[in-house]
């Protein structure tokens, strides 16, 4: 195995100076002629002094620096959806399910976008999501040239074919749609390969994608609106001056931010340094500049929460965003009551009360079977609460999320290194997807993802929200609408 620089002529073009790598799949290096000529791969002939390109580089003879390889095939549509026929899960048989559920579908590295990969494997773990995608009706025509739309599709395209499959995704269409919308992540180093993007940046584009233009059935609201949205309410008091008035605004983000200093060694920390910042404006009074201190505080918490650690800056010597390789712990679970409003605290106190009995109740059955030496009864059925306030779908009404995905980058810079999802199965399982790599992991491996070195390192968190389960008595229905009764 090698890496090659070539040449390529097709047509009349050529395209000279192209990486070729004989240790990736022949998929990566026909994706690169795809994003130069817009020829797909199955329409491709690649030839080299009479030999011809298949599936492997085995029998594809004569490579060698600064070769010329020949190129045939004509630039047509993309086509819109899958040649096979799709395989619904509720329609597999029981070996076909065993397979699918032992090893999730993962996706083809087409050269440096690992970052891609990640991201689409970390979003893809929100059931509601999922839900959401399956229900969306792709446009078509003139409106399908729309960014967001054509994202929209091609994510819903994408995420469908992972979830019919055992066997790894080649993510061609969707990624060409990626470099049609956002044309600075098909930048190619002088060798011809794909530049490494930063997955955080793509993670925000993707989304914003998805604000535009994925809704809910019967709902007004976006579901990246419904789901992901945070409130903030922001306070802006001058700090030489009070007689100054206090400015008030309200300001919605879709991630919260994770700073990091010399301080910092918990993400907590990081995170309610954001909360207060010091800036200079001019004051009205004073009428100069002056230091006036930015506080904010939580309004609306949405169910589903990503993190991102700020681990990268930019460093004008070396001319790169240089990462900050410090060891800061996170939780498993995360209570984010202290960074709220007093007036969203009150709310969320009913739900923090009824999670208090049921964990008080579980912790004291387990501490009387121990003290017996008996195993622990298995729970009768039990019934889920919601976890949004009535009328604000897509909320969190306690405050408490549960870790479920992680976006990891290993390396010194942004513009390097490599990017890992690490997605929740159950209590203490985990999955880890290195792009086609597929493989199942422990609680413990997720704990060693805090930073401190050249290891895998988290670089955005996803918490999804906790769930109370309660119960069921027979006076009570068995329902997922209930929700504890709010207190005076």
């Amino acid at each position: 195995m090698a890496t090659y620089t070539v040449n390529v002529k097709w047509n009349k073009e050529k395209f000279e100076g192209l990486e070729l790598d004989t240790s990736e799949p022949t998929e990566v290096f026909k994706a690169q002629l795809m994003a130069l000529t817009g020829v797909e791969p199955d329409r491709q002939k690649v030839i080299l002094r009479g030999s011809t390109l298949k599936h492997t580089w085995d029998g594809f003879k004569g490579l060698k620096n600064g070769v010329t390889i020949q190129m045939m095939g004509s630039a047509t549509a993309l086509p819109q959806a899958p040649a096979e026929k799709t395989v619904f899960v509720e329609d597999m048989t029981e070996q076909q399910l065993a397979t699918h559920l032992k090893a999730p579908a993962g996706l083809t590295n087409l050269g440096n976008t690992c970052y891609m990969n990640a991201t689409v494997q970390c979003l893809r773990s929100i059931p509601e999501l999922c839900e959401t995608l399956a229900t969306h009706s792709a446009v078509g025509g003139a409106a399908a040239m729309d960014t967001s739309s054509s994202i929209t599709d091609g994510f819903q395209m994408l995420v469908k074919d992972l979830q019919d499959s055992s066997d790894a995704i080649t993510p061609l269409i969707f990624l060409q749609k990626i470099f049609d919308a956002f044309p600075r992540f098909a930048e190619r180093a002088e060798q011809g390969g794909f530049i490494q993007q930063d997955a955080n940046e793509f993670w925000i584009e993707l989304v914003r994608c998805l604000q535009l233009s994925l809704i809910r059935p019967g709902k007004s609201k976006s579901f990246i609106d419904e789901f992901m949205r945070i409130d903030y309410e922001k306070k802006l008091k001058c700090i030489e001056s009070d007689d100054e008035p206090v400015s008030s605004s309200v300001e919605e983000r879709y991630q919260l931010s994770c700073f990091i200093d010399s301080n910092v060694k918990h993400m907590m920390t990081g995170l309610k340094s954001g909360l207060k910042e010091h800036i200079t404006k001019k004051s009205m009074i004073l009428d100069r500049d002056a230091q006036f201190e930015a506080s904010s505080l939580i309004s609306r918490l949405p169910a589903y929460l990503p993190i991102q650690f700020i681990r990268f800056q930019y460093k004008s010597k070396e001319g790169v965003n240089a990462k900050i390789l410090k060891d800061v712990k996170f939780t498993f679970t995360l209570d984010l009551f202290e960074m709220c409003t007093p007036e969203l605290q009150q709310r969320l106190v009913p739900m923090r009360e009824a999670m208090k009995v049921e964990d008080d109740k579980r912790e004291n059955e387990v501490k009387q079977a121990q003290l017996k030496g008996e195993p622990l009864k298995k729970s009768r059925k039990c019934v889920k609460l919601p976890y949004s306030f009535s009328g604000d779908d897509g909320s969190n009404n306690s405050g408490f999320y549960e870790l479920q995905a992680v976006l990891t980058h290993k390396g010194r810079a942004s513009s390097s290194g490599h990017y890992v999802a690490w997605v929740k199965r159950s209590e203490m399982e985990w999955i880890k997807f290195d792009d086609d790599n597929v493989t199942g992991i422990t609680i413990d491996n997720i704990k060693e993802l805090s930073g401190g070195g050249d290891w895998h390192t988290a670089y955005i968190l996803l918490y999804g929200p906790k769930i109370l389960q309660r119960e069921e008595t027979p006076a009570e229905p068995s329902s997922a609408t209930q929700e504890p009764m709010a207190t005076e």
